[in-house]
């Protein structure tokens, strides 16, 4: 019979902390899991990076009260604009990643300015977890109502037949309405001015319908009511269907120029870490929200698409695709933040 060794102080100490390690981790498992399937049970922040009154503000607004409805907590919209959207962004992906911290990215901040940016500290396919694209704003090529071409085969030979004498307008050299227009010259061939401007699409396209610039690219949201009232005439639109808006408006795929699809889209993200039975309770929840026929008209009326991404994973690959293809124009055009 073998003889019992005494318990030594140091031996209960040890059985001790054992014991707190287990307790402790079996409270790291259970706690997260507990605290995800109550989700949410406090207001949820939406980060939208640019001021009041905007594109962004605009989707954020028009969602808010019916994902606050399908969720059961409140979604409080949060402006926090500045450096073209950097501050807001750099904000939400240092936020907790625990679904309470949402943010509104749009092609600008996510696709172009990880790319235009050299100190931007934000690397969006790392830092965020994509939740769903919510909206789909389409470019349209508006030109002054005097410039002789009336769509994009006439623009073509126009220009071919005086290069370097037309100009274009954007609101900035890494602007997406700067970028929709090389990739359209670098396909079809053309060589343009591009002429500047700073303080959003306003200002240029008030010089596009002065004729002091020929055309540039706008989103339909922004150019839809001059193209009606007379001001502006459309070329075509980056879609690749005709949009409803604007049916007899030609898309530039129909006119021989495929490459040339491209929107400004907007879409809701997480910080990454987020727990990803909370990213998919959001992204069900913004795919009931998108369907809601208020939202829907409200969007459509400005020449917004309502849209929502099949699964996380479908817009981070969305987001992947559109990152690759302006980051290419960009590098190509050595475009830089102005």
């Amino acid at each position: 019979m073998k003889a019992c060794l005494p318990v030594t102080r140091r031996a209960v100490l040890s059985g001790v902390a054992l014991a707190g390690a287990v307790l402790a981790a079996g409270l790291a498992t259970t706690r997260p899991a507990s605290a995800q399937a109550d989700y949410p049970n406090q207001p949820i922040t939406l980060i939208v990076p640019f001021a009041p009154g905007g594109a962004s503000d605009f989707a954020a607004r028009l969602l808010q009260p019916r994902l606050s409805q399908i969720l059961g907590q409140q979604i409080v919209v949060e402006n926090r604009d500045g450096a073209a959207g950097n501050v807001g962004m750099d904000l939400a992906a240092r936020a907790k990643p625990d679904g309470y911290t949402l943010f509104l990215g749009n092609v600008g901040t996510v696709s172009i300015n990880p790319y235009i940016f050299s100190s931007l500290r934000v690397k969006p396919l790392q830092d965020f977890a994509p939740i769903s694209i919510v909206a789909d704003t389409p470019g349209l090529l508006i030109a002054n109502p005097q410039f002789p071409p009336n769509n994009v085969k006439e623009l073509v030979e126009y220009v071919k037949a005086r290069p370097g004498q037309v100009n274009f307008a954007s609101p900035g050299t890494g602007s997406v309405n700067r970028l929709e227009m090389e990739a359209f010259r670098r396909e079809a061939g053309l060589d343009m001015i591009h002429v500047p401007y700073k303080g959003g699409a306003g200002p240029a396209a008030a010089d596009v319908m002065g004729g002091h610039v020929s055309l540039m690219f706008v989103t339909i949201s922004s150019g839809i009511n001059h193209v009606k009232g007379g001001r502006l005439k459309a070329l075509g639109v980056s879609t690749k269907q005709r949009v409803p808006q604007l049916p007899d408006v030609p898309t530039m795929t129909e006119q021989g120029f495929p490459k040339s699809v491209s929107s400004s889209w907007q879409g809701v993200l997480a910080p990454a870490g987020t727990p990803q039975p909370i990213i998919d309770k959001l992204h069900a929840a913004i795919v009931e929200a998108m369907k809601d026929d208020t939202i829907r008209a409200r969007m459509g009326e400005s020449g917004v698409i309502a849209v929502s991404s099949p699964s996380p994973a479908d817009f981070k690959a969305y987001i992947q695709a559109d990152a690759d293809k302006w980051s290419g124009i960009i590098k190509e055009i050595g475009a830089k933040a102005d």
